[in-house]
């Protein structure tokens, strides 16, 4: 699969493209992804500074709010740690971190779904990687047993510098994981963290404009954000982000080729359809118009070897245009 980003105006296109002939696992899946329960485990790390302190709590801050506001997720949904614990913020420490993992432990079934979002400083020592904690650190080993005592779909966001060595690490089947960097050797402070704290409520992250981002999508648009922000600085990249959810912990970054993003493209944080219409159910006719034409974009795509260039084309952005209007009718009633 080509994640491909190379300008804001093929996103679309590119996204469109990928194969839609998925096997019969990544089905069970998607059919998993409705009937989730979801949590959330941001944690910012020690900052060593007051620059970064204020840096990290900002988009901590930020990403809670659109997981609270955007996703409505619970208090018991949620779980936050960082540096400095306050009212519903935990400390970030080793003790933080087990205790969150011991209670989703006793919560999480194989239909959960759990994202984890590390914001702060990593270090790479040559053989294994570290988020910075308060207090003594977890190394990616140690990080990866505590993921592999829970169940369900794991989506892990590791936005430090070096974080590379920590997706080898921690890439397994049922896990999407993300790193800001491609390489151990990419270690200055990465800007990753500040474009994934408010991705979600982007609109133009939604690339293939069905109303939803996916954990795809969102990767895809920080990846741009991120090359925009050293060419806005006048600088080289010196960080590459790559997204890894084949299990072979290779990862892929925006534009590469490689197995990766077939998962991710199914994997929301949004509510499944069921909860939206218990929520909303006045909106029962909106939210199976937007299915219908969900499944006549995967339809077409199928097709696409049956139809010239022109046809699939135009069929195609048909879809996708009625598609936008409903799903921009349903945002705005549900907001």
């Amino acid at each position: 699969m080509n994640l491909g980003i190379p300008e804001r105006s093929s996103l679309t296109t590119r996204l469109s493209s990928y194969v839609f002939s998925l096997t019969l696992i990544l089905t069970v899946c998607s059919v998993h992804a409705d009937a989730q329960e979801r949590y959330a485990l941001i944690i910012s790390g020690a900052s060593g500074g007051a620059l970064y302190a204020e840096r990290y709590e900002r988009w901590r801050a930020t990403l809670v709010s659109s997981l609270r506001s955007g996703f409505r997720f619970q208090d018991d949904q949620l779980f936050v740690l960082a540096e400095t614990p306050g009212p519903d913020v935990g400390r970030a420490s080793r003790e933080g971190v087990r205790q969150v993992i011991d209670n989703l432990q006793a919560r999480m079934t194989v239909d959960s779904l759990l994202l984890v979002v590390l914001i702060g400083h990593g270090t790479f020592d040559g053989t294994d990687a570290k988020f910075n904690l308060v207090g003594p650190d977890l190394e990616a080993r140690e990080w990866d047993r505590l993921m592999d005592t829970l169940p369900g779909q794991l989506v892990i966001v590791n936005t430090t510098a070096a974080s590379f060595p920590f997706m080898e690490r921690l890439a397994a089947p049922g896990r999407i994981v993300i790193a800001a960097t491609d390489s151990s050797a990419q270690r200055y402070e990465t800007r990753f963290a500040e474009f994934f704290s408010s991705v979600f409520e982007v609109d133009s992250s939604d690339i293939n404009k069905d109303g939803r981002v996916s954990i795809l999508e969102a990767f895809l648009f920080c990846s741009e954000e991120v090359e925009r922000w050293y060419e806005r600085q006048g600088q080289l990249a010196t960080e590459r982000p790559v997204l890894e959810d084949s299990g072979d912990g290779i990862g892929t970054e925006a534009g590469g080729e490689g197995m990766d993003g077939l998962i991710a493209r199914q994997v929301f944080l949004d509510q499944p359809i069921e909860s939206q219409v218990k929520v909303y159910p006045e909106f029962v006719e909106l939210f199976e118009r937007r299915d219908q034409l969900e499944q006549q974009v995967d339809n077409i795509k199928t097709r696409r070897s049956d139809l010239t260039p022109e046809d699939y084309r135009r069929e195609l952005e048909r879809l996708l245009i009625d598609l936008a209007k409903v799903s921009s009718i349903i945002r705005n009633k549900t907001q």
